[in-house]
């Protein structure tokens, strides 16, 4: 029998050494990796005063239509006015052929003058007969009878008069001119075509547009903000905003009109405003979107509306600390502008929240910030709108530019 090599027996007592030095040694203890700092974006509560809007939807008015609409019948023989044409109060829209009525002016001009000399004859005839009564040549009844002649005669001319007035205004009326100052519409009647008097189809429809008129609704809950509004501005009227695209800046107005009722089928209140409209931004039959400005919140705390979470106990924002981690505050919030939330308690002014990564974040977490953003201009020009009955503020886009975003030197900036 061949013996084992040599080497096999020291492999052999290699490994049942370090089976058992491993055994003597025991687990290794490896010390705890602290979590890693989460990254989130910041923002400084800041007070600033916030107007309060409420909005509605509406659609523009004309201030004034007109249907212009011939008043004597003819042959309408030119039309003076282009499709789309402004024009002034007084200018010339169309010309019915004017040759009936003028032939119809020299006949009453005419009779007029027959009516006169018949009474410069009668009034000659009385004359004489009260100088012959003074000579006791003529009886007391001739001078009665031409007396009533010469009556008679003064009252054919006073109704020749207003033959000759009737006969000019039918002539006046065969140029049809703009009542109002406007913007002339689609061509309703072509040159040639017979028309009659007051007839339903008229020449053009006439539309005022400077100034013109917004309505629109609000509903009935906000009549006692719009009450409050005017009562604190007695002598102004409250400001109403217009804006058709998002993209145009919004026209700017007054309040002129609350409605006397409710509407019973929708539950909602219409207003009308009134706008210069100079820069033809508003056309009559456009839907726009409304506001009207009741109030204005002095010394109000924002912050942006997407860092205010919903919580079993409420809304709330996580609060950054002075050790750089985070604790839930829960907040009462009042109405939203542009994506921002005023605070009504719960948050003082300077104090920085999370605005974004709360969705990584509990209670006690410890942040990293990489980018604080700064509070809102002072200027703002917003719209508001009262949160819900939830306090869940609803979701507005902020407006380009509203921020200015700088990045965090430290977790605690400022």
């Amino acid at each position: 029998m061949k013996r084992p090599h040599p080497l096999v027996f020291l492999l052999i007592i290699m490994l049942l050494g370090g089976i058992g030095w491993l055994a003597l040694r025991g687990p290794r203890v490896v010390a705890p990796v602290p979590p890693r700092p989460i990254a989130v974006e910041t923002f400084i509560a800041e007070t600033r005063d916030v107007p309060v809007w409420l909005s509605g939807l509406g659609s523009v008015q004309a201030h004034q239509t007109i249907t212009v609409r011939p008043r004597v019948s003819g042959e309408l023989a030119s039309v003076n006015f282009t499709e789309g044409q402004e024009v002034k109060a007084g200018d010339l829209l169309a010309q019915i052929d004017p040759r009936p009525a003028q032939a119809a002016l020299q006949q009453a001009l005419a009779q007029k003058a027959q009516d006169e000399a018949r009474l410069a004859n009668d009034r000659r005839e009385f004359e004489r007969i009260r100088g012959l009564i003074a000579n006791h040549s003529e009886s007391q009844q001739l001078l009665d009878q031409r007396a009533a002649t010469l009556d008679q005669s003064t009252a054919q001319v006073q109704a020749a008069q207003a033959a000759v007035v009737n006969t000019q205004l039918q002539l006046d009326f065969t140029s049809l001119r703009a009542p109002i100052d406007g913007r002339t519409g689609v061509r309703l009647v072509d040159a040639g075509n017979l028309l009659t008097a007051n007839q339903p189809a008229g020449i053009v429809v006439l539309t005022q547009t400077r100034p013109i008129a917004v309505v629109f609704t609000l509903p009935q809950q906000d009549l006692p903000a719009v009450r409050r509004g005017l009562a604190r501005n007695p002598d102004y009227a409250l400001v109403v905003e217009a804006r058709a695209d998002s993209a145009a800046a919004p026209a700017r107005g007054q309040l002129k009109l609350i409605d006397n009722q409710i509407d019973p089928n929708t539950g909602t209140l219409r207003l009308k405003a009134t706008f210069a409209n100079d820069d033809q931004a508003l056309w009559p039959g456009q839907f726009v979107n409304a506001r009207v400005l009741v109030d204005t919140l002095t010394g109000a705390i924002v912050v942006p509306s997407e860092a205010v979470q919903p919580g079993l106990d409420g809304p709330f924002v996580y609060v950054v600390k002075a050790d750089a981690t985070v604790e839930p505050r829960t907040l009462q919030l009042g109405p939203s502008v542009d994506g921002f939330t005023v605070i009504t308690a719960g948050l003082v002014a300077g104090e920085q929240i999370v605005r974004e990564g709360q969705n990584k974040l509990q209670p006690g977490a410890r942040i990293e910030v990489v980018k604080n953003t700064f509070p809102l201009p002072k200027a703002p020009t917003s719209a508001l709108r009262p949160t819900t009955s939830t306090g869940a503020p609803p979701a507005v886009t902020a407006p380009a530019n509203a921020l200015s975003e700088v990045p965090a030197a430290a977790p605690l900036a400022r």
